[in-house]
């Protein structure tokens, strides 16, 4: 019923007004009004920047399934609506409130904006702004702060992952599964197990850099690791999946292995018989990669530097599976939806 609502055209009432109708400048934002509903498309009045807030001119904006979560009151933050999606951006900076001391008119972006960056225009506070360098398109950019910001935190200060280990990752086709993959084997040295629903999908992860793959339609993800790797198992596992691939995963875990549920992509959570916690010493740790932004953030500004780093010196090389235009937001959602996406969607604002 859910794809269903997405599939619906806008009533005539929220398509785009056209600007200059008695309010000034205006710029077009995607509104969810009502939840399990379509985005409108609306023309929205700026609001004045505060001392510590910039204004971004916005380029790209990040689609994830967050975001569709969020649209349907499904997430663990439920803003009130009206209001306009949209976690991550990359744009140039329009304008600086009077306390604002890293960036200036021009700048180019990346930002963490929580929900408002589905539009041509967004406000953010400086301190969750980030420069982009020199050789990082605009586009490559807006991949980087939830995807990459999340499989950096989930490999590196998560499971710290060493060279050599074996990391298992599920979900391995998505803007998230990838850029694990690709820290994993490009910043890391690890090898890669990619887990996917598809040959498609599993294709795509192996052209990425993954050392084999698995396609857990195909039948028990457990014996099909234990084909690759031995009884020992692999040393690190990041679930995006839940439910009984979540399962499976843990059970593939070596001695002192350690699995991060990152999502429950698949719809179920799972209950965790703990004993398999006991008998190999395995740890199991969440990541709710958001919180990070309020609870540690030394390490979440971290994270987002490290991935401007890696690609500005050509160590990770993101993969952008589809562009939408704005006002396609919706078709954009139902390609997430029905789990046609592979690699990072877009919107695209200019």
């Amino acid at each position: 019923m859910a794809v269903v609502l997405w599939r619906q055209c806008l009533p005539r009432a929220w398509l785009c007004r056209r600007a200059g109708q008695g309010c000034g400048r205006h710029y077009r934002a995607a509104l969810c009004a009502e939840l399990k509903q379509p985005l409108a498309i609306e023309e929205v009045a700026p609001r004045p920047v505060r001392p510590h807030e910039v204004r971004v001119d916005v380029h790209f904006c990040g689609v994830n399934f967050a975001d569709i979560l969020v649209c349907r009151g499904q997430y663990q933050e439920r803003p009130h609506l009206p209001f306009i999606p949209g976690m991550e951006f990359s744009g140039t900076v329009l304008e600086t409130g009077t306390d604002v001391s890293t960036v200036k008119k021009g700048d180019r972006v990346i930002g963490m904006s929580g929900f408002n960056s589905m539009a041509e225009e967004c406000i953010i506070d400086q301190k969750i702004l980030w420069q982009i360098p020199d050789k990082v398109s605009l586009r490559e950019a807006a991949t980087l702060p939830i995807s990459y910001g999340t499989a950096i935190l989930a490999l590196e200060h998560r499971a710290r992952t060493q060279p050599g280990e074996t990391v298992l990752v599920t979900a391995a086709a998505g803007a998230t599964g990838l850029a694990v993959i690709d820290v994993a084997t490009n910043v890391l040295q690890a090898k890669v197990i990619a887990v996917a629903g598809s040959d498609e999908k599993c294709k795509l992860a192996m052209q990425r850099g993954a050392q084999s793959s698995v396609n857990y339609s195909q039948g028990s993800l457990k014996e099909a690791v234990r084909k690759l790797v031995g009884t020992g198992g692999v040393h690190v596992a990041i679930d995006m999946v839940g439910g009984d691939v979540f399962l499976e995963a843990l059970r593939s875990l070596a001695w002192e292995g350690r699995i991060v549920v990152v999502g429950f992509a698949g719809g179920n959570i799972a209950s965790m018989p703990t004993n398999l916690l006991l008998l190999k010493n395995i740890s199991a740790m969440g990541l709710y990669y958001g919180q990070y932004r309020d609870q540690n953030f030394p390490v979440f500004s971290k994270n987002l530097s490290s991935a401007l780093q890696y690609c500005q010196e050509g160590r990770i090389q993101p993969y952008v599976g589809k562009v939408f235009k704005l006002e396609e937001v919706n078709d954009a959602f139902l390609h997430v939806m029905q789990r046609k996406s592979m690699g990072k969607v877009l919107l695209s604002l200019k």
